[in-house]
């Protein structure tokens, strides 16, 4: 199992059962767009390339919280 299937199992359990969304964000080597497309299509909210700023990552995760993803099921 990859990170995608993880992640479309999680968001059908938290469909399923109706609780919030976690707040999820892809770290990965692939850089092309067709990976971002999947990971996005999968559930996560922000998909970031390594190598990885620590004020990059530390942004992404500032914009989740200050978005409220999470607060709503889908």
């Amino acid at each position: 199992m990859n990170g995608y299937m993880l992640m479309q199992q999680v968001r059908a359990l938290e469909a399923e059962i109706g609780e919030k969304q976690i707040p999820a964000i892809a770290l990965t080597a692939y850089a092309g767009e067709i990976n971002q497309q999947q990971a996005l299509k999968a559930g996560f909210q922000q998909y970031i390339v390594k190598p990885v700023a620590p004020d990059e990552l530390l942004m992404a995760i500032s914009n989740l919280i200050y978005l409220g993803v999470g607060d709503q099921p889908e």
